[in-house]
């Protein structure tokens, strides 16, 4: 059985992540589609993900590609997470993991409609429905107060968690909308905002890319999703795999079995890996990144150890979501934050050498002239963001 050993794994994840200089692209759509999608929950980290790996980066080379081009799309996907993602991905992420989340999240909204005393809560979603398709037909785009003015149902305010600490009302104007969008019916489109702004103009996916995505078997979809992921990630667990997915441990067994995979040993743990892709990985030159929260890298395995080591606790929350990362040839060193005066504040968490710490020192400087004027506070805020934005 072949060995692939931590210093091996760190090997490929700087140059199937695009994180060493010798392996960044040209595009931001070949960076989303080297990663299998990047992380959307914080639209910032989107732009901050592709900065990372992408030769001449700015940001209207991303709105070309999201508004203009339209060769990336926002989807719901993998762990009913926000990701953007190629064209031809989408369609892969829709059929193998968004259809199923759009099953589930029905049945839940038709719950909580009938427990607000909806009669017939499923044909009162249905109408809501098409009553705000109809709507962004009429108007090309629109965001949901726009929708609200035409479609009264979305107005409707639904009580949740009564009686416990976290009690309070869900706007039937998101969920429906998420949805449309989850079903493949509408789509996000450009921000009202800024780059950083998280309220998104909504459309018809025909309008937004004619034809629609390309239909795929969900039993082949879910083999192509893995195939993708295992040549980015690989090696890597069958729990790696069910946990990036979100499927079932049986859904994922079956996606794994339809590929041409080989065991190999990842310091006395099973791990996968494709048939056609065992050969050994050379070691890249000593580069140094600051990733940003929630980066497709750090978020891309259930076990981390291998990566993470000791830090955990300072760099992600109490529901496991990461924080903005400094990372040294292949593993996570450190962290780093933007404080409100819009400079870049970071700290190493152990000793990694003076060149790591000149490359670090440098590349805050470069990442502050970058986003500029910008403030930037991550959705899910971890120990050591808050106390570097604040220190």
């Amino acid at each position: 059985m072949r060995t692939v050993d931590v210093e091996e794994r760190r090997a490929r994840l700087a140059l199937r992540h695009r994180l060493a200089p010798v392996a960044r692209v040209a595009t931001p759509v070949e960076a989303a589609a080297a990663l299998v999608g990047l992380h959307a929950t914080d639209p910032a980290s989107v732009y901050l993900s592709a900065l990372a790996r992408v030769n001449g980066f700015d940001v209207p080379t991303m709105e070309r590609a999201l508004y203009d081009e339209r060769s990336l799309l926002k989807i719901l996907g993998m762990r009913r997470t926000m990701f953007v993602v190629p064209r031809d991905l989408a369609a892969v992420v829709h059929a193998s993991c968004t259809v199923a989340i759009a099953a589930r999240e029905r049945r839940r909204d038709i719950a909580m409609l009938e427990s607000a005393g909806i009669a017939d809560a499923a044909r009162w979603l249905a109408d809501a429905e098409a009553a705000t398709v109809a709507a962004l037909t009429r108007r090309g785009e629109a965001v949901a107060t726009e929708l609200t003015k035409d479609v009264p149902a979305l107005a409707l305010q639904i009580p949740v968690g009564q009686g416990k600490k976290w009690q309070g009302t869900i706007g039937m104007s998101t969920r429906v909308l998420f949805l449309l969008s989850m079903e493949g019916r509408i789509v996000r489109a450009r921000p009202r905002g800024s780059w950083i702004s998280s309220q998104y103009r909504w459309t018809a996916l025909d309008r937004w890319v004619p034809g629609g995505l390309e239909p795929w078997d969900v039993e082949a979809a879910r083999a192509e999703l893995v195939r993708r992921w295992l040549a980015a990630y690989g090696p890597a667990t069958v729990r790696d795999v069910e946990w990036w997915t979100g499927w079932t441990l049986g859904e994922t067994r079956k996606a794994i079995a339809a590929l041409g995979t080989v065991e190999v040993d990842l310091d006395g743990m099973p791990g996968l890996l494709l048939g056609d892709d065992v050969e050994p990985t050379p070691t890249p030159e000593p580069w140094l990144a600051f990733l940003p929260a929630l980066d497709p890298t750090v978020m891309g395995w259930a076990a981390r150890d291998w990566y993470l080591g000791p830090h955990r606790a300072p760099l992600f929350d109490t529901n496991g979501n990461a924080g903005p990362t400094i990372w040294w040839s292949g593993r996570v060193v450190g962290g780093w934050a933007q404080r409100a005066d819009g400079r870049i504040a970071w700290r190493l968490l152990e000793d990694v050498g003076s060149d790591a710490e000149g490359a670090a020192e440098l590349a805050a400087a470069k990442l502050e002239a970058w986003i500029g004027g910008v403030r930037i506070t991550p959705r899910f805020r971890t120990p050591l963001e808050k106390e570097l934005a604040t220190g």
